[in-house]
């Protein structure tokens, strides 16, 4: 009787796309359904409104709250946040320019925001 060896793997190999199987660097699939990085803010413009944007995209359904057009060094930009995330009791957190807060608090930035002085703009549905 002639043997035979039978190989079986579900597993995908490291490296490899799992949808084709080429090596992830040759792949074009990946490109085609890459999801936007968490960090990265819908583009507004510059114009020294402070917009709230609520945002899903590439956080697995978590709601966040962005807040961009903030200006400031970054010791201020990191103070407020901090005051912010206490006023609203929630975490987040300082990308660049662009600040995260957990969950759907663009009610209650707005008021603390425009007290600070800011024109706020509530965006985001």
């Amino acid at each position: 009787m002639e043997r035979r060896l039978v190989y079986d793997s579900d597993a995908v190999q490291p490296g490899r796309c799992p949808t084709c199987g080429k090596r992830r660097d040759r792949c074009s699939c990946a490109s085609e359904r890459r999801a936007p990085a968490p960090g990265s803010a819908p583009r507004v413009p510059n114009d020294g409104v402070v917009r709230l944007l609520r945002d899903r995209k590439g956080r697995g359904g978590k709601t966040v709250t962005l807040v961009t057009g903030l200006t400031g060094s970054a010791d201020s930009l990191a103070r407020l946040a901090s005051d912010l995330k206490r006023l609203c009791g929630t975490g987040g957190t300082l990308r660049g320019d662009v600040l995260e807060m957990q969950g759907d608090v663009r009610d209650r930035l707005r008021p603390e925001l425009e007290r600070r002085g800011y024109t706020v703009k509530v965006a985001g549905g």
